[in-house]
């Protein structure tokens, strides 16, 4: 059951919007214990990869789609750093209408480039960093009678709340600490109105602190000045001018959380300590809020025992030459036994 039906009740649904749906959502709360162990916390993972473009960025996109197709949009259009772009290409191939993809010249993981292209948007490669993709993108969207499907959309914001919705009813309650990677700041917010709404209708007795994790080298909630030239491996939070900063902001200082940042070498760290001792591949952003928690752990400021849920915001396949360049190759062994064996004892001893 795709997010528009089961949360009916709790979206901004009428007769008239269209049943979009691609199953996404219910993604797995995984339990990581091993990693957990050394983090001194209860600690799980709220996959998002196993959504149908493989990230978060569906649970918001079901939503703008079927209210823009409710307006009577005839097309759609985003700027992107790659995940916004595959998903708003899939649900627009979905429903049968075409999709403009702006995205930074040089700057998206190849894995997010060839889904967007794959389900057949229209992607242009704009000279510029991610913030001016998006300030083409709004121009060009009141131009051409395009509905804008970025999380400057409300829609966006309000379908990712699903995510909280979905991490209450799988704890049974809110955890102590939220960790989430924060670039455009929209998805710390959403989740942020997502807790607050489950806490009201009575269906959680508390509220997570909120603890949003920057790359190092895109970081403006973080040092609380511009980031013109934002850089980091972690192509999904490159952003340096948020367009919900005042909104992630607020959902931080409102539950007691904190903005923190992280260097490509943290991050990259964490990604292969989740991968190889939580079975759990990764894209590198959402390898931050790990990162971050390692962090704090060494500082001496993560209390211990309680309950964290980190978003791991996207398939690890989404940017596999990052992987790759920290693993290595396959050891190359010929085609007997005994070249085999050579291969495989000093890995078994």
């Amino acid at each position: 059951m795709g997010l528009l039906a089961r949360y009916a009740r709790l979206l901004p649904l009428t007769a008239a919007t269209p049943a979009v749906n691609l199953e996404e959502g219910n993604t797995p709360l995984i339990p990581l214990p091993r990693v957990g162990e050394r983090l001194g916390v209860e600690l799980w993972g709220k996959f998002e990869g196993c959504n149908p473009s493989g990230s978060f960025k569906d649970r918001g996109m079901v939503l703008a789609v079927a209210k823009a197709l409710e307006e009577g949009a005839r097309a759609l259009i985003c700027a992107s750093t790659g995940n916004t772009s595959a998903s708003a290409a899939a649900y627009a191939a979905a429903a049968g209408v075409p999709c403009f993809v702006l995205l930074p010249a040089g700057k998206v993981a190849l894995g997010k480039l060839a889904q967007a292209l794959m389900y057949g948007a229209a992607v242009v490669a704009v000279k510029g960093n991610f913030d001016k993709a998006l300030e083409l993108a709004r121009q060009a969207a009141e131009t051409l009678g395009c509905a804008m499907v970025n999380s400057v959309n409300p829609y966006r914001l309000w379908g990712q709340r699903t995510g909280a919705w979905e991490i209450c009813e799988s704890l049974g309650e809110a955890p102590d600490w939220h960790a989430i990677p924060v670039g455009n700041a929209g998805n710390i917010s959403a989740y942020w109105a997502g807790y607050r709404e489950y806490l009201q209708l009575g269906r959680a007795s508390k509220t997570p602190r909120m603890m949003g994790f920057q790359a190092a080298g895109a970081a403006p909630l973080v040092t609380n000045e511009p980031c013109p030239s934002p850089e980091t491996v972690a192509t999904a939070i490159r952003i340096g001018n948020p367009v919900s900063a005042r909104l992630a902001r607020a959902a931080v200082s409102e539950s007691g959380g904190e903005f923190n940042s992280v260097t490509d070498e943290e991050i990259l760290a964490a990604q292969r300590l989740l991968a190889a001792k939580g079975g759990v591949f990764a894209e590198p952003a959402s390898c931050a809020p790990l990162a971050g928690l390692l962090k704090l752990k060494e500082a001496g400021r993560l209390p211990q025992g309680i309950k964290v849920v980190m978003v791991l915001t996207g398939s690890g396949l989404k940017d596999p030459d990052t992987a790759m360049s920290q693993v290595g190759r396959p050891v190359e062994a010929g085609d007997s036994l005994e070249s085999l064996l050579t291969v495989l004892k000093p890995v078994s001893q």
